[in-house]
């Protein structure tokens, strides 16, 4: 690893120079991990500039053998430095080991996948009257602008990098300056490909928000692909109107479990606690709410009580620890805000504590259970984005819909009940992009995921994600007939 991550822009590596630098800190220990280049506006205009040229002057949007090739070389370098990308994840984010080693592993298997699909986009021809045809073409959209966070480093930067380069785009990658270091080095596996061409791939990090801006409302950016909070996909939205450039966002979640009576609460009250507190509940699709049938509000919560008040919290690299800590200690202190808050809206039944001792240099706190009732407040309006979990009850399916459909958000939700036909129906009548029965938090690349309503739009993983980087260009030709042959000719 370099002793000071730096951005690569035209295919190579930017110097560092006179440019300003920022620390890396593991959340684990407070201490700092490393630096980064903290990348300005002349940066992210010479990363654009050389993804434009790239795109207009090399072949490859038009050689998907190349790209199919190109990515699959990518694949098996990040497969074989899994081990310490893992380890540099888990430091450096706060991710714990074994989750991240799984986290690498999917993405492998993610940049596999649309390497084959890079060999797979065809258009198709009609002739719509007799001798005019209409051929009907996918091309690739342009230049892609890939702003990444830091909570699922790895794989939720190749969910949107992946089927941009499969559908031949070229990409700006603004890496998460809270995963800087990690990210350039999962991207050193690409970039040093001896067959990508210069200006093909681009990134840099940074602090402050104008690079970012800069990417979205550049007229030589084509697409921007989101992940992260309501607040700035809304800004993205404003600042990219004046280019009418296409967006592909994914925003928060406040994803609920709805509880059935038949199910049982000792077996499923581990599945929730985790699903709850997977990556200290820095996950969009975490799950934010329990909505439980009123016949097992009591055994449930005593249940998830339990089990929240085992869990062992501790550094992300030790093998004992159950939940890692929190990115920062900004973050951490305001979830312990929030559970405060909490007391005003309804009831604090497993306070999570902000933990002293050997840990007081890290981010660490405990994982809360609370029981807010009112769908008005914001325990149930708000995303959490750490280790909080909502109980509330419901008296009928009718309910329990309604309940779960009540905010802004429709990103993600699971259905708990051993009646298929409910599962099913319930599925089917919740506002929400992925619905899970019986379990949460499962993600695949072959499966698209994405949100409704303040979620954001559009979709990642799976086949369809490549349209967000195609463009469908029509053809017209009218080439004419044959004219039959005549006994006079």
């Amino acid at each position: 690893m370099n002793a000071t991550a730096q951005p690569w822009i035209a295919g190579q590596w930017a110097a560092v120079g006179g440019r300003a630098v920022a620390d890396s800190v593991d959340p684990s220990t407070g201490k700092v991990l490393g630096q980064f280049a903290d990348a300005g506006i002349a940066t992210a205009e010479a990363a654009i500039d050389a993804a434009r040229i790239a795109f207009l002057r090399s072949d490859w949007a038009h050689a998907p053998r190349l790209r199919a090739a190109v990515m699959l070389e990518f694949a098996n370098r990040v497969e074989r430095r899994a081990g310490e990308l893992a380890l540099l994840l888990a430091q450096e984010t706060g991710k714990l080991l074994k989750p991240a080693q799984m986290e690498l592993a999917g993405t492998v298997s993610e940049i596999r996948f649309y390497a084959g699909l890079a060999r797979t986009i065809f258009g198709r021809t009609t002739e719509v009257e007799p001798g005019t045809l209409s051929v009907l073409a996918r091309e690739a959209a342009g230049v892609a602008g890939i702003i990444v966070p830091w909570n699922a480093a790895s794989i939720l930067l190749v969910r949107s990098l992946a089927p941009a380069m499969a559908a031949g785009c070229t990409s700006v990658i603004k890496m998460a300056p809270q995963a800087a270091l990690f990210q350039t080095e999962l991207l050193r596996c690409l970039v040093e490909i001896p067959e990508l061409p210069p200006g093909v791939i681009n990134f840099y990090s940074c602090t402050s928000s104008q690079p970012s801006e800069a990417l979205v409302t550049s007229p030589d950016v084509d697409v921007i692909s989101f992940t992260g909070s309501v607040p700035v996909g809304q800004r993205i939205m404003a600042s990219a109107a004046s280019t009418l450039k296409r967006l592909n966002l994914e925003l928060g979640g406040k994803a609920p479990g709805i509880v059935f009576a038949d199910a049982d609460p000792a077996a499923i009250a581990p599945q929730l606690v985790a699903a709850a507190t997977i990556a200290a509940g820095q996950q969009c699709t975490a799950l934010d709410r329990v909505l439980v049938h009123e016949s097992l509000l009591e055994p449930l919560r005593d249940a998830l009580a339990a089990h929240m008040r085992s869990i062992a919290v501790g550094p992300a690299t030790e093998a004992g620890s159950q939940m890692g800590p929190l990115i920062d200690v900004a973050n951490r202190d305001r979830i312990d805000r929030l559970v405060d808050e909490a007391r005003h809206y309804g009831e604090v039944i497993v306070r999570g504590e902000v933990l002293g001792g050997r840990l007081a240099g890290g981010a660490f706190i405990g994982p809360s259970l609370v029981q807010v009732g009112a769908l008005d407040s914001p325990i149930v309006q708000e995303e959490f984005f750490g280790p909080v979990l909502n109980l509330e009850s419901f008296r009928d399916e009718a309910e329990a819909v309604a309940r779960a459909n009540a905010t802004r958000f429709g990103l993600s939700a699971s259905v708990w009940t051993h009646d298929g036909a409910r599962a099913r129906r319930v599925a089917r009548a919740l506002r929400s992009g992925t619905v899970w029965i019986n379990t949460h938090n499962k993600l695949l690349p072959e499966a698209e995921t994405g949100g409704f309503g303040a979620s954001g739009y559009g979709r990642l993983h799976g086949a369809e994600a490549m349209l967000e980087f195609l463009e469908t260009k029509h053809v017209y030709e009218d080439i004419g007939r044959v004219k039959p042959r005549t006994e006079s000719t």
